[in-house]
């Protein structure tokens, strides 16, 4: 009777002291997006807020720190408190970028822990409408033709977009010009008006463009066509074995409490789940993803590996 009494009295203490701490949000949240507005991961990146804003109770404003094909953002939520009031909306960028730069001032899987998965995204393979080839086929004939003279556009030195252009002139045997932007949304401006030909970039700001006849869509790089354009071929239709997919989720700095990320992550896969966010996310070229904290952990250790690999092999360097 002693020891149940002692029991009751732990618990009750236990009980008194979760009453008195803080509710989770108090404030509102930043989640930093490090990439500039119109780009993929900016789109996507506000869409998460919004239902976290709802779910919370608090407003989670999105911080844009674009620069370095994401490291800056990165860098900075490595060094903000893990308090749960700064979450970091990143991509395949976040396991590139430590083999492209010298010097990188986190590690990408040690500084953080994994929150959730929010979509995968294939990225699609456009051009300009004024551009000769209209085909993946007939691309890769145009350009063994006039090797080094076609421009491709790409988010940025070292980004998804840059590495995956990169494989498929590796995989295609073919050469083209490299010309690197800040961001999906500035050289969507320069491809639309003709002055780059071509570009591998996220689906999820092209698939407009493309739908609106501003730009031609040549394929997507899935295993698979896209639901939002299933007209599009795949590239490993034309070059067999070619397949890139990106991903978009959350992380936060290592040590935010557990509750904190669970609480999170319960909320975005439940927003995940509805119809109506499904919906939105397919038109825009984006598959819900979801899953546990450790899905998402184990996703980026194994793409910090696989695209090791590719760095190496393209020889791409930042600085």
């Amino acid at each position: 009777m002693k020891h149940y009494s002692a029991f009751i009295v732990l618990c009750l203490a236990a009980a008194s002291v979760l009453a008195a701490a803080p509710s989770y949000p108090t404030k509102p949240v930043r989640l930093v997006v490090g990439f500039p507005p119109g780009g993929a991961a900016d789109i996507l990146g506000r869409i998460a807020a919004q239902q976290l804003t709802a779910s919370l109770g608090e407003q989670v404003v999105v911080d844009n720190r674009g620069g370095a094909g994401g490291l800056v953002a990165t860098e900075i939520t490595a060094r903000a408190a893990p308090d749960g009031y700064t979450l970091l909306f990143t991509s395949i960028p976040h396991v590139i970028n430590p083999h492209l730069y010298r010097k990188v001032n986190y590690d990408a899987v040690g500084d953080f822990d994994a929150v959730i998965q929010f979509v995968a995204v294939p990225l699609m393979l456009a051009s300009n409408t004024g551009f000769a080839a209209k085909s993946v086929k007939e691309l890769v004939a145009v350009a063994k033709t006039r090797p080094g003279q076609i421009n491709y556009a790409s988010a940025g030195a070292g980004s998804s977009s840059h590495l995956a252009m990169e494989l498929f002139k590796s995989m295609a045997g073919v050469a083209m010009t490299h010309i690197p932007y800040k961001g999906t949304g500035p050289l969507l401006t320069d491809l639309i008006a003709g002055q780059v030909s071509v570009t591998i970039a996220s689906a999820v700001p092209l698939i407009p463009q493309v739908k609106a006849g501003k730009l031609r869509g040549l394929a997507v790089t899935g295993a698979r066509r896209s639901g939002a354009m299933p007209e599009l071929p795949t590239i490993g239709e034309t070059v067999p074995g070619y397949e890139v997919t990106n991903w978009f989720g959350i992380i936060v700095p290592r040590g935010t409490p557990r509750t904190i990320i669970a609480r999170i992550n319960a909320d975005l896969n439940k927003a995940l789940a509805a119809a109506g966010l499904k919906g939105l996310l397919n038109a825009q070229g984006a598959d819900a993803a979801g899953g546990t904290p450790e899905a998402f952990a184990t996703i980026i250790r194994q793409d910090f590996v696989k695209w090791a690999k590719v760095v190496k092999d393209s020889g791409a360097r930042v600085d």
